[in-house]
């Protein structure tokens, strides 16, 4: 990064959470932290609730936050089965309360989650994006490179969000389409005009799904390229692999939907067959290389893939802070531990000057030594969180 990005990210305000008060949520019957901007460091035991704390703060962007698991899971066992998290934030807009949960006795699912923001409530979860951005690093990404394509499909869709919040609306609307379309061929449903409605659906939401991705594929690329050549993230090339995406651009989008319906159309024997639909954007897939050494990021080692995928992390926190207006709130969980002494040191430095509130974990405080005086360092020991000096 040059000296002029890292003057504009720190002109830039931060978005940052004061407060979170969390009531039934996973291990926590109650809890409320104040927050500090910048650098905070979760440690403690494994086991403790330090991943708990990030995921509560990733249920402020729309989803199921960073673990996907069914709300039922999130709820305090022995609690009365739902569960809240409130938080308030400061940003370029000035102060904002947050709140989000299900209420106990509920059945848990997507449609249960309730938002409230200044006191109102939400039309959608979709709301919170105009206040804040959550982007985060998990060590279940860490085999993102080598597992299944839908993986790869979710993380996508997740850098695409940040920037459109209009993305999971549509990614919601296709896959109740192809749903629709899919229990017409388990049931052998001949009727055309059923099918018609539901491909005419699929076609438009899953022309924009691919417009979209192509989209975030091209700034995240050019972001890429703002990375050091021979920097401790290493630079990656992303391309998509889909029929639609690789005709975005090539006619014009009502074009392509049409195209894309007369496929679906004429697919439907086949995917009878199948019991599935074969084509569209549900089967795409992210590539990654590693432009240094020319590689698959699939075939490189353990180390390169998770440099990789930190530089991606990265450079779509910057993207994300320049098309929304908004620092976006990292949430990296034992990020650490898995990097060496320089690409730790370099991390920090990256984090300051993005100008980012980061939320970190790690079971060794030792790891974030060279934060001391520079981060807020919470201790965390099973539904209690406590400051502590740091390393």
């Amino acid at each position: 990064m040059t000296s002029e990005e890292s003057r504009e990210g720190a002109s830039r305000a931060q978005t940052h959470l004061t407060r979170l008060v969390l009531t039934n949520f996973r291990n926590y019957a109650a809890l409320s932290l104040e927050l500090k901007p910048g650098a905070v460091v979760f440690t403690g035991d494994n086991g403790a609730g330090k991943t708990n704390l990030l995921e509560a703060i990733s249920f402020l962007t729309p989803g199921r936050g960073l673990r996907r698991a069914p709300y039922g899971d999130v709820a305090r066992e022995g609690g009365d089965g739902g569960f809240a998290l409130h938080v308030r934030l400061d940003g370029p807009s000035g102060e904002a309360e947050i709140g989000t949960g299900i209420a106990g006795g509920n059945t848990p699912g997507e449609g249960g989650r309730r938002v409230r923001i200044n006191g109102a409530t939400a039309r959608s979860v979709e709301d919170m994006l105009e206040w804040l951005r959550v982007v985060w690093l998990t060590p279940a990404m860490d085999a993102l490179f080598t597992g299944a394509a839908g993986d790869r499909r979710r993380f996508l869709d997740r850098l695409v969000l940040a920037i459109d919040g209009s993305h999971g609306q549509r990614a919601l609307d296709y896959e109740k389409a192809m749903r629709g379309r899919n229990r017409l061929l388990a049931e052998g449903t001949r009727d055309s005009a059923w099918f018609e409605a539901i491909e005419t659906q699929m076609a438009e939401t899953g022309v924009a799904i691919a417009a979209a991705r192509s989209e975030m594929a091209r700034l995240l690329s050019a972001m890429i390229e703002k990375l050091p050549n021979d920097g401790p993230f290493p630079q990656a090339d992303i391309a998509l692999a889909g029929e639609l995406e690789a005709e975005i651009g090539t006619m014009p989008a009502v074009e392509l939907e049409e195209k894309f319906r007369r496929a679906l159309a004429n697919g439907r024997d086949r995917d009878r067959a199948a019991g599935r639909t074969l084509d569209g954007p549900h089967r795409s897939d992210l590539l990654v290389r590693h432009r240094p050494k020319a590689m698959p990021a699939e075939l490189c080692s353990t180390g390169e893939q998770k440099a990789l995928l930190v530089g991606l992390v990265l450079s779509h926190a910057r993207l994300t802070s320049e098309m929304s207006g908004l620092t976006p709130i990292l949430l990296l969980d034992e990020i650490a531990a898995h990097l060496d002494a320089g690409r730790r040191a370099a991390l920090f430095s990256i984090l300051e000057d993005l100008n980012c509130q980061t939320f970190m974990t790690g079971t060794d405080a030792t790891l974030f030594s060279s934060l001391s005086g520079r981060a807020q360092f919470l201790s965390v020991d099973h539904g209690a969180v406590v400051p502590t000096a740091g390393a």
